[in-house]
């Protein structure tokens, strides 16, 4: 069907716009002026009445399924006490009898104004249940807390050691049920695995939700454990059942490299990758953990927990082993790095998968927070493409400089210099660490600032991206990621006719209005799967 959009603001490139956009067969065939336009065969004419349009956002980091759990979830993110995490439980518990486990995410005892600024422990969610486990994961999903029941269950205790991941002790020697990195997913496991139709659930209730945000691509890191046959499997179904209304890259996690080795011999079997829609996508790994709860791995000690460094979840000897094995086997890597150390070792590892000093596999950093400015200019020599998610700033510009001092924030962060030097930039969210919202995360990228407006002049604001450089990073950055720039992330003739309509001009309207903007209606190989 050859559908024509006239009387719009519809943006094309850095200071280039038209006003009409004509569509055939899921693609772009011209675009223009509606007078040269309007002459032309079409079966459908449709005024935008003066709205902006963008090309659809693209997420170059995050996790879908998660989102969708967290969804049927107790709300943690509400918690400003323990107090209040125990009552959140108990309150999901009340309304749901019957549950044989309970899980949940989104506490920051960072935000907590009551009480102790402590992590939970056992004996907090004990106070919920001790006959069922109960499992809560911080919002960053590096350091999780689990109830008594839950060890019961594992037979964890102080002689359980977990490779890459801590289980923290008490004073006596006894687990007080706090894990971080690689040690999350063996608390986690203590709940029953989920059934396949749950899966699907969960997942078209978050792509619905992520549509409704004009997010028309996603790069999701949803394999993530021993079920990962599993989880494949219900996302290749959702595709061949044309259930999936997004274009979806994987970003599959292996830290052990025996589990990568056994998805190298199987990843034909069943395999329904079109490279267009539905893509095989990146390993990815975890080199460290968050800035939050100290788990991402620093050169130098913690600025307000003397002797502390952080958490490598993988040692570098590790991080090499897949990155070897992966570059052998044409597969991207894409790595959570965080702190100095992490991105040092990531950088090298890289470097070392390299010939001639050539990226091309472009593999990638997710993250990339804590910087120097000697890292970044390495970056760029080696064309490493870099996933920021400017979002994190509302919460990071509260700790990061007692964290790290404001010597070395001021080279974190660094989205504008790394974007100005020419490395690969794109944007995305991590969601659900944070709101899968791109406006909220383009807010923070242009003005430097926590959603509450502070600090007034913003954070580090050389670091400022003009909202044109934001959104290229959110469109064709983000298609950069995935190979695909030549046919995604720009609205020109050729490309695929993947648009938002929005609710203001986003390249005119005051910069602290951008995290208000609402998606109208949002479209997808020419088809409208969003609509106000």
């Amino acid at each position: 069907m050859r559908k024509l959009y006239k009387n719009g603001k519809i943006y094309v490139e850095k200071d280039l716009f038209v006003d009409s956009i004509l569509i055939d067969n899921g693609k772009i065939e011209r675009i223009g002026k509606v007078d040269d336009l309007i002459n032309l065969a079409y079966d459908e004419l449709i005024d935008l009445g003066g709205s902006t349009v963008l090309p659809g956002l693209n997420d170059s980091h995050l996790h879908i399924s998660m989102i969708g759990y967290a969804m049927n979830s107790p709300n943690l993110t509400l918690a400003r006490s323990i107090e209040d995490v125990i009552q959140i439980g108990k309150d999901f518990l009340g309304n749901n009898p019957g549950l044989e486990s309970l899980q949940g995410r989104g506490w920051n005892q960072d935000y907590f104004i009551i009480g102790d600024k402590r992590l939970p422990n056992r004996y907090d969610l004990d106070k919920i249940s001790v006959d069922i486990p109960i499992v809560f994961d911080r919002i960053c999903g590096h350091v999780a807390v689990g109830n008594s029941k839950a060890l019961e269950i594992l037979s964890i205790d102080s002689n359980t050691i977990v490779d890459g991941g801590e289980i923290i002790l008490d004073a006596n020697g006894i687990p007080t049920g706090v894990f971080n990195e690689n040690a999350v997913r063996l608390i986690q496991s203590a709940i029953p695995e989920k059934s396949k139709e749950l899966r699907k659930k969960e997942f078209v209730m978050a792509m619905k939700y992520a549509l409704s945000q004009g997010l028309t691509s996603v790069q999701s890191c949803d394999v993530m454990g021993k079920d990962y046959k599993l989880v494949f499997e219900t996302i290749n179904e959702l595709f061949k059942d044309n259930e999936l209304k997004f274009r979806y890259t994987h970003q599959f996690n292996f830290q052990d490299i025996n589990d990568f080795k056994d998805y190298l011999k199987t990843e034909n079997n069943n395999s329904v990758y079109d490279e267009q829609f539905f893509s095989k996508g990146a390993l990815k790994l975890f080199k460290d953990g968050s800035l939050g709860a100290r788990t991402a791995h620093l050169k130098n000690e913690y600025n307000d927990a003397k002797g502390e460094y952080g958490v490598q979840a993988l040692s570098d000897e590790q991080l090499q082993e897949l990155c070897d094995l992966a570059t052998a086997s044409n597969i991207q890597v894409v790595t959570h790095a965080i702190g100095d150390a992490a991105i040092e070792s990531v950088i090298n590892a890289y470097e070392k998968t390299m010939i001639d000093g050539k990226n091309s596999l472009r593999h990638g950093i997710v993250h990339n927070q804590i910087t120097s400015l000697e890292q970044l200019k390495r970056i760029v020599k080696l064309s490493i493409p870099v996933m920021y998610q400017p979002i994190f700033l509302d919460y990071d510009n509260k700790i990061i400089i007692d964290r790290v001092g404001e010597e070395l924030a001021a080279t974190s962060y660094a989205f504008n210099t790394l974007y100005r030097l020419g490395a690969p930039v794109s944007l995305g969210t991590d969601a659900p660490v944070e709101d899968c919202n791109p406006f909220a995360n383009i807010y923070c990228a242009v003005n430097r600032k926590g959603l509450d407006g502070t600090p007034k002049d913003g954070y580090f604001p050389e670091e400022n991206m003009s909202v044109t450089d934001a959104i290229d990073a959110y469109t064709i950055g983000s298609a950069y990621n995935e190979f695909k720039e030549d046919f995604k992330g720009r609205l020109k003739p050729g490309y695929v006719a993947d648009f938002i309509i929005l609710d203001r001009d986003i390249f005119t309207i005051d910069p602290m209005e951008i995290k208000d903007i609402k998606v109208l209606e949002t479209i997808v190989a020419g088809n409208s799967v969003y609509k106000v």
